[in-house]
């Protein structure tokens, strides 16, 4: 279901690229690719894998769920990068800087790869992924300080509200408006061409 919702929305985001509202447009197609692939293809690979006897987990794993934002990141949201940034970086450099100067460095590497993927194509909108992945990074540490645990952020209903503020409400500075309009809209263009 996940797959074929994100092809109908591709399909009707392709065919509406060159419409009048090219930013929400460009947003439906962008979920639909990631409803597509992250959600849907790439789960169904996973089932393949472990059909055949391999340990293979799906990539995103109901991200809707969590109830912190450290949760969000470390077992919801894209498991395999979260892999390889716990073991490449978070790792060593918690033994050098402590967890939370490796929380906050391992962000903002996040925002730099994510600036150099969306904003450099898109010639534009330098530095917003980057601030993005800051804002995740001062989250994580919030919920994690003493008031945030009392507060109950990392937790339950608040714990939710908290994560989807932190994650959807400044989800425009990571695909900000010049990479919408510069690489999601031309691609979407293309498709809707063949």
């Amino acid at each position: 279901m996940k797959t074929l919702a994100g092809a109908l929305l591709i399909y009707f985001a392709a065919g509406e690229a060159s419409g009048t509202a090219p930013l929400l447009t460009g947003w439906l197609g962008m979920v639909g690719l990631v409803l597509f692939l992250h959600f849907g293809l790439f789960h169904l690979l996973a089932l393949a894998w472990q059909h055949v006897g391999v340990n293979a987990h799906p990539l995103m794993r109901a991200p809707l769920c969590a109830t912190s934002l450290a949760e969000f990141w470390s077992a919801r949201w894209n498991t395999a990068f979260n892999t390889l940034a716990h073991d490449l970086a978070f790792r060593p450099l918690a033994r050098r800087w402590g967890t939370a100067g490796a929380t906050v460095s391992v962000f903002l590497v996040s925002g730099l790869i994510h600036d150099a993927v969306l904003s450099l194509p898109a010639r534009g909108g330098y530095g917003l992924p980057t601030a993005y992945f800051a804002i995740q990074a001062l989250g994580v540490l919030a919920e994690r300080s003493g008031f945030g645990r009392r507060f109950g952020l990392g937790r339950g209903l608040r714990g939710w509200v908290f994560v989807i503020a932190c994650t959807a409400a400044p989800v425009f500075w990571l695909f900000h408006p010049l990479f919408v309009r510069n690489v999601i809209l031309p691609m979407l263009r293309v498709i809707g061409a063949n």
